[in-house]
């Protein structure tokens, strides 16, 4: 998919464009081809249907395409491709069938012929046009549409191609069909009711849902009255009036098709039809191909080398350096770094005073982070103003006097040294503030979605002005984001007259006025991947480019600035001998009893019967693997957490994590430092930020628009060690299959069709956030049907469920919520908040539901049970780091699986996805040990039971893991709490903190 020159036209007339030598990628296509098994598909998972209108034929959307079949039954015919990724079909006359396609990256609505010829798109534009439903007549299609700021209903008349929009803001329309005389358009409001809209506008309110329930589906049924499905965890109904006519089944949520007093509708992964008082099954086959082999892992275990991980780089007046590296901070002067912090805490986003004779930086040594400055000359270290809550990525006034920063929830606080204020209400995972030269204006990075239905928007400039208490908005080109929200802007220069920032991985600067107003077009300054910009001096920048500190003046004259940092592997530890009672290998049915385990290098060694003296005597517990969780995001609250992260994974028995999407530079400071032994903690295995497509909702996706800004993102990923690569929700399904072709390394993403046809390795999540506000691999009731399976075990697809609705067993177990490890190395808002929460299931106020989470562990069962890949893993943050692996080990074996099979999903499985020798006990393996009181074979809660941790031979105790956090923070003084800046006032509904949603699969 390139865009033209046209489509990448900016407000300065220049090509938002990249480098045109990245444009001959160097680092090889996928070894995997498009070719492979055919599967026979016999149900369809959240799959819609339509019926012609001379009755003979159904269309649905089955894998993310347009199929027809007889009416009656039989083998579908599929008329769409996998690139068109085109869902709900709508049948008009002379057998055109409406649907939406994601094809170019943004929903169109388009029409195809019975007999797959003829298409044609009815809409185009950088909006989202969704959900088309033919009117009676067939001259017109109802559609919703985010084009005025908000999803409405909207009317396309065919003939000239006009749009009428009946509906606007601040609804969220989804879901239109026509009333059979073709006056009235009936359609959901925000899940939460239904309405009538006239052609002439008038409105009414049909149905509000009843508390807990929510309604998706809408349309007219006998007598005009209103059909819909009613839906809450556990029960999903079809509803015509008030009564209830469908129950005990998977309803689907799409609009039944009426006719009289029967019913065309989908659920339990079929096609049903209801008439006379019962239901007829209309069976259907449809056959897709499936990539069979999978790329070889390419995962290595780091031992050294330059440092790479080069984090929040700023410069001096001057033109010192300061950066994190390597779990401390550094200054760089003449071309020799000098460490600054000792590396036993986490210290982190130094930024000089405008004098740049001290720096200000945030560090966690009194258990959470706070703001410190050190006096350079001296090396003098002050608490500048403690808050009782985190304090984040600050940034010095221009005078000198006060400091801009970051709490855990998002606001943005200004303080000195004897007050705080928040000058901002709470936002969204939001970046680092930057000060105008006259101090009188922050700015940052900030998501401002198209809308409330779909969370996805663009990254902008937020501009906040601290005496009037306005904020502002600005986008950095017309639909471009900012590249990601952290390190890459916007930056003021230090004269005040231009603001720079990244978008599609190349530096911009813009002119502004003392506000930060454009005052003219953005001006491409790097062809170069760029990251983390700083301004030297008033004429050049500093950013970081795959691993190298790089400068470039306005003009585009690069150097690179060097620094000479190296680190390599410590040695491991000496022969150790462990006497345990039990382990288990990783294989077996059962322990193995009173052996010695004997690790030499960092490896196992032996394993033998005990004799003699042991240098560890753990006679009284269990070693097993380490266990691996292998989908967390170490930094999406990574400077929240501070240094306490890796000690909580260890002291539940995680050896290794996976993340499978990251702040670039963050994440490979810290896979440096851990693999260097400066930060404890897991081993850590991650790729960069997502690939995305143009719109965005974390702050670590990065927005894609062409191929040949694919190639800028892939050559990142290659040349800092990517263990892996994400694709993202709004990502086109032609640049997925690019990023496949042009890969050497796993690829993961949401989706599993066409993926499992371009050969990427794993899908993330049972069905999560996806851009059509549903999952084609897992329903609203938490069930996946033939289809999906099918593909999963014939391809070799990995899955990681991500059990987030495991929570639930919190009803009657909170024992890893209220547990030491938990309380003492949690921050102490993450541990309330999850204490909370867990103490809310079972009760109404709980978010859980077992009903969902049993759906959720059939369907990771029948994958692994039929010879398919499942992998635990978390999403932590999002969920809780380590205890939600075990509870998501704890949820697999309440629903079906044996503890036995639920730890080789966190041991073997893993290993085997990463390619390492990990995930076992026997000799030549790794020493990653989790040694537990119990036999987790018997009881799978004994594995949470951790009492010592072995990582490459390193053994910690759970004490001394705990130990830095007992006592921190109990006598912090803080800083006065001022009244907060007008601009504190919260006035849009997207501001809200990153928490608020604790999964990342709620659509």
């Amino acid at each position: 998919m390139e865009l033209s020159r046209r489509e990448l036209l900016t407000r300065s007339g220049q090509a938002a464009a990249v480098a045109t030598a990245a444009s001959a990628l160097t680092i090889g296509t996928a070894s995997a081809s498009e070719q492979g098994e055919r599967v026979k598909l016999t149900q369809g998972t959240n799959i819609s249907v339509s019926r012609s209108r001379d009755g003979r034929w159904l269309a649905i959307d089955l894998v993310t395409a347009i199929w027809v079949l007889p009416a009656g039954g039989g083998e579908a015919r599929k008329l769409t491709d996998e690139l068109q990724d085109a869902t709900l079909p709508s049948f008009g006359p002379g057998n055109q069938i409406a649907f939406q396609s994601y094809r170019d990256g943004n929903f169109h609505l388009y029409l195809i012929g019975l007999d797959g010829r003829g298409l044609k798109q009815l809409t185009q534009g950088k909006f989202d046009h969704r959900e088309p439903a033919f009117s009676p007549d067939g001259k017109h299609l109802a559609f919703v549409s985010d084009r005025a700021g908000s999803y409405g209903v909207h009317v396309l008349e065919l003939a000239s191609g006009k749009i009428t929009q009946l509906t606007g803001v601040p609804d969220e329309a989804a879901a239109p069909q026509w009333s059979s005389d073709g006056k009235r358009i009936i359609f959901t409001v925000g899940n939460a009711a239904v309405d009538v809209v006239s052609l002439d506008g008038k409105r009414e309110r049909l149905v509000t849902a009843p508390a807990g329930w929510q309604l998706f589906g809408a349309a007219f049924g006998p007598g005009d009255q209103p059909s819909y499905t009613r839906m809450r965890p556990g029960e999903a109904e079809l509803v015509l009036g008030t009564a209830a006519v469908v129950t005990g089944q998977d309803v689907f949520g799409f609009a039944p098709i009426w006719d009289g007093d029967s019913v065309l509708y989908t659920a339990d992964g079929k096609i049903r039809l209801l008439a006379n008082g019962s239901t007829k099954d209309i069976a259907f086959e449809a056959v897709v191909p499936v990539t069979t082999k999978r790329r070889p892992a390419r995962t290595q275990n780091l031992t050294g080398g330059a440092v790479k991980g080069i984090a929040s780089p700023v410069v001096s007046s001057d033109g010192k350096i300061a950066f994190r590296a390597l779990n401390a901070l550094y200054l760089l002067t003449d071309g020799k770094a000098t460490k600054l912090t000792d590396g036993k805490y986490f210290d982190s986003d130094p930024d000089f005073s405008p004098d740049g004779r001290q720096i200000v930086y945030a560090s966690d040594r009194t258990g959470v982070a706070q703001l410190w400055v050190r006096d350079l000359a001296s090396g003098q270290d002050d608490l500048f103003a403690p808050a009782p809550h985190a304090q984040i990525t600050p940034r010095f006034s221009p005078d000198g006097t006060k400091v801009a920063y970051l709490d855990q929830d998002g606001q943005v606080w200004v303080t000195d040294r004897q007050g705080r204020r928040q000058l901002t209400p709470t936002l969204f995972q939001p970046g680092r503030p930057t000060w105008s030269k006259d101090g009188n204006t922050v700015a940052l990075a900030a998501v401002k979605p198209f809308s409330r239905r779909f969370r996805e928007g663009t990254s902008q400039v937020l501009s906040v002005d601290l005496t009037s208490g306005d904020l502002r908005y600005t986008e950095p080109m017309p639909f471009r984001s900012i590249a990601t929200r952290g390190d890459d802007g916007p930056v003021w220069s230090p004269d005040g007259k231009h603001i720079a920032f990244v978008v599609e991985s190349v530096a911009w600067v813009v002119p502004v006025d003392a506000k930060g107003t454009f005052v003219g077009a953005p001006r491409q300054v790097t062809r170069e991947v760029t990251d983390s910009l700083a301004w030297h001096g008033d004429d050049a920048l500093v950013y970081l480019n795959n691993g190298r500190l790089r400068r470039s003046t306005l003009d585009g004259k690069v150097t690179t600035i060097r620094h000479g940092l190296t680190w390599r592997k410590p040695k491991a530890p000496d022969r150790k001998v462990i006497r345990v009672g039990a382990y288990w290998d990783g294989e077996a049915h059962e322990l193995k009893r009173d052996v010695d385990i004997v690790v030499e290098h960092g490896k196992i060694a032996d394993i033998r019967p005990q004799r003699g003296k042991a240098d560890v005597d753990a006679g009284g517990l269990t070693a097993i693997p380490g266990l691996i969780d292998a989908h967390n995001h170490w930094h999406l609250r990574g400077r929240q957490w501070g240094a306490r992260q890796g000690n909580v994974w260890l002291a539940y028995g995680i050896t290794t994590v996976r993340s499978p999407g990251d702040p670039v530079y963050q994440m490979v400071e810290t896979r440096e430092a851990l693999a260097a032994g400066t930060l404890t903690g897991p081993r850590f295995y991650a790729t960069g930020e997502a690939v995305d497509g143009s719109r965005v909702y974390y702050n670590f996706m990065r927005p894609t628009l062409s191929k040949a800004q694919l190639d800028l993102e892939l050559r990142r990923g290659h040349e800092l060690g990517y263990d892996m690569i994400k694709t993202y929700v709004r990502l086109p399904v032609e640049l997925q299959r690019a990023a496949v072709r042009r890969s050497r390394v796993p690829l993961s993403s949401h989706y599993h069709y066409p993926a499992a046809l371009f050969g990427m390795d794993g899908q993330e999540h049972v069905g999560a956030t996806n851009r059509l506000g549903y999952s084609h691999t897992i329903t609203r009731q938490g069930r996946a049907y033939q289809d999906v399976v099918a593909i999963f075990t014939t391809s070799g697809m990995s899955m990681t469920p991500t059990l987030f609705q495991s929570r639930a067993l919190y009803d009657n177990d909170k024992s890893l919520a209220t547990d030491e490890r938990t309380r003492v190395l949690y921050p102490p808002w993450e541990y309330e908040r999850n204490l909370a929460d867990a103490n809310a299931q079972g009760t109404p106020a709980g978010t859980s539901s077992r009903a969902v989470l049993k759906g959720w562990v059939e369907f990771a069962l029948n994958v692994h049970r039929g010879g398919g890949f499942v992998i635990t893993g978390t999403d932590a943050p999002l969920d809780s780091p380590a205890t939600a692996t075990h509870q998501n080990l704890r949820a697999l074996v309440e629903y079906g699986f044996t503890p036995r099979e639920a730890l080789i999903t966190a041991t073997r499985n893993p290993a085997k996805w990463l390619g390492l020798p990990l995930g076992a006990i026997r000799p030549g393996a790794p020493a990653d040990i989790a040694f537990v009181e119990g036999d987790p074979l018997a009881d799978i809660k004994a594995a949470a039971n951790v009492r010592q941790v072995m990582v490459g031979g390193v053994l910690h105790t759970v004490a001394d893991l705990l130990e830095p956090y007992r006592q921190q923070g109990q006598n912090l003084t803080t800083s006065a709490a001022l009244d907060p800046f007008p601009s504190a006032e919260n006035k849009h509904w997207w501001h809200e903190p990153e928490w608020a949603e604790r999964v990342c699969c709620d659509h």
